[in-house]
């Protein structure tokens, strides 16, 4: 089993920056996709960005040239740079992990919120 837990949400002025961190911790995370959705009341939760199985990034359109994910195997985290930040991207954002053939995985959540 996988536990994953985040940090670095918050409140931040528009245009301004934030980094998500997402660690791993528990079973070997072998093949795996590995990213971030977020979610907002009464919405669908949706993909912001994510390393595929294959290794490649996907980003949510609206996230393109703003956001970027980037992870560090040895410690077992994907972060999230958010920059340019806009009060569209208030959300409570989650980590997400599924391993080849394997269940989801989500963390807590984490609030950010861009005011404007």
């Amino acid at each position: 089993h996988v536990q994953l837990v985040e940090s670095g949400g918050g409140l931040v002025q528009a245009g301004g920056s934030l980094r998500l961190s997402c660690a791993a911790s528990g079973s070997s995370l072998g093949i795996n996709t590995m990213g971030w959705y977020r979610q907002t009341p009464g919405k669908q939760r949706e993909l912001v960005a994510v390393f595929t199985i294959g290794g490649r990034t996907n980003y949510a359109n609206s996230v393109k040239g703003r956001f970027t994910i980037s992870r560090d195997n040895t410690k077992r985290t994907v972060y999230l740079q958010m920059n340019s930040l806009k009060p569209e991207d208030t959300a409570v954002y989650y980590c997400y992990y599924a391993k080849l053939g394997g269940n989801d995985h989500w963390g807590q959540g984490t609030q950010v919120t861009v005011s404007s």
